[in-house]
């Protein structure tokens, strides 16, 4: 039997950036992937939202992305262009980069940090023990790890394993999507009908069109054929635009379900394995992501023993309610574009509540995923704590540098500002092994304040510590005593 530290069940995005994370902490993990390469079926996913790419910029991975793909300045919720120019962020854009794109150059980088895939298999069954669990794959081989993490889809066999129950709403609206071919020229667009909405598009003028139409009723088993699409299209246009061929045909729901929990002893879930909605605001891909640079540094602290099991707790704790936030949002995006003249007349109030900055940036800040903050228990805390870290430009020792450079080896930092930092350093002896200690200064002379998405402007803390992913676990002077509890809290207790 092949034994790793940690086996992921699928190796879409969610768990190609999680084996990143955790070969980045020098843990031993293997994919099983059921699909030969890469390959999707279609585009798929349409883009990167700016907390992904700040994830991947905090990895130093980002421009290999950005090189591939195109930005717009902003981001899409119920049909309407919300601008994001004003948002404090490097990325504060939406970068278009199919998912059929994004996984190679992914799986590239996951194979540079020398994670190795099992390919052409998928997990059939699971069993778990104290120490670990056992994988059974389809083609009668076994892997054991000492965790499990399933990021393997909505339909997540490792999900149904552990006993984790899914729950949500079933499906009220079913659209039939595609990639298509046509010698005539579509009428490209977004319509309504009695049905509900439709939709031909293109980025480029030399790529397939994108065909969204809304179905009679919600209760389709089967991939749709050919056939069923050109008469769904003349259904709704009248005319087929001369459809040549399709290069992929699919449908999807309105259903939204929620793993109960994301962890169930051993077992882990994470992406589409622990949450499914519709994919108004494009938000799918992007959370996954995020769920993974969560998940893998708490995941490689208790595998290398240095915090305890209890810290993955943690992981469901942060990660379920913006899971159900998701969920949440796009049911309403969906509402918004239910058919019928009383929700056109929604429809035609929205934009003009839009022109105000506040309500367009609280959108933005959600769908962005700029605007998550973790409770960490601490009411009276910095603002900054629980938010991500903005990337700040500074000097260290005598070098410009910038925070998310600091964090590309995946290892907490405590940074402190200015003279505040060396003069009265604590003594981080004990977590010297875990945490980088950084004194720098802001390249913004005189800067006291931060601006933070949403809720604009707060006071500059004398020092923060930052995780590994992105977000502050502890803001204020050097001489806090919470500052040893909170190394604590997160990166296990001090050693002597």
């Amino acid at each position: 039997m092949d034994e790793h530290e940690v086996v992921i069940a699928g190796g879409g995005p969610t768990g190609m950036m999680l084996a990143a994370e955790l070969a980045l902490a020098g843990v031993d993990a293997v994919i099983v992937e059921r699909r030969l390469d890469q390959s999707v079926d279609g585009s798929r996913a349409g883009g990167l939202h700016s907390r992904t790419m700040e994830v991947l910029d905090q990895r130093g991975v980002v421009e290999r992305f950005t090189s591939a793909g195109q930005t717009y300045p902003a981001v899409g919720w119920a049909q309407m262009t919300l601008p994001m120019d004003d948002v404090p962020s490097r990325h504060n854009c939406v970068l278009g980069l199919w998912q059929s794109a994004f996984e190679p150059i992914l799986a590239d980088w996951v194979a540079e940090l020398g994670v190795p895939t099992v390919r052409g298999v998928e997990v059939v069954g699971l069993t778990q023990d104290d120490d670990g669990g056992d994988v059974t794959l389809s083609d009668g081989s076994t892997l054991r790890g000492r965790y499990l993490v399933g990021c393997d889809g909505g339909r997540s066999l490792v999900r149904k394993a552990a006993g984790i129950d899914f729950v949500g709403l079933d499906p009220s609206t079913s659209w039939m999507i595609a990639e298509v071919e046509m010698a005539g020229e579509p009428e490209l667009g977004i319509r309504y009908d009695d049905r509900g909405m439709h939709a031909l598009g293109r980025r480029l003028p030399d790529e397939p069109v994108r065909v969204v139409l809304t179905e009679p009723t919600p209760d389709r088993t089967t991939e749709p054929t050919i056939d069923e699409l050109r008469a769904a299209l003349i259904s709704v246009y009248g005319s087929d635009f001369g459809l040549v061929s399709a290069g992929w045909i699919s449908w999807f729901t309105d259903a939204v379900r929620q793993a109960a929990t994301y962890r169930s002893g051993r077992v882990l879930v994470a992406g589409d394995a622990a949450h499914v909605h519709p994919p108004q605001g494009g938000q799918g891909l992007n959370v996954g992501v995020q769920d993974a640079v969560n998940l893998g540094w708490k995941l490689a602290q208790v595998v290398k023993g240095t915090a305890p099991d209890s810290l993955l707790d943690t992981y469901h704790d942060e990660r379920h309610p913006v899971g159900a936030r998701v969920l949440h949002n796009t049911m309403a995006q969906v509402a918004i574009a239910t058919p019928g003249a009383r929700h056109q007349a929604l429809r035609d109030s929205l934009p003009s509540l839009m022109v105000f900055d506040g309500p367009r940036l609280e959108i933005v800040g959600m769908i962005s995923g700029l605007d998550v903050r973790y409770d960490l228990g601490a009411d009276d805390a910095h603002p900054v704590v629980g938010r991500r870290m903005p990337d700040l430009d500074l000097v260290v020792d005598g070098r410009i540098t910038r925070v998310y450079e600091l964090l590309h080896q995946a290892r907490p930092v405590l940074l402190s500002f200015g003279a505040t930092g060396s003069a009265a350093g604590p003594d981080v002896g004990p977590w010297a092994d875990r945490v980088v200690l950084v004194s720098g200064e802001s390249t913004a002379a005189g800067a006291t304040e931060w601006e933070l998405p949403v809720i604009g402007p707060v006071d500059a803390p004398a020092a923060v510590l930052i995780r590994p992913d992105g977000h502050v676990a502890w803001a204020g002077e050097l001489t806090d005593p919470a500052l040893p509890d909170a190394l604590t809290r997160w990166f296990g207790p001090p050693r002597r």
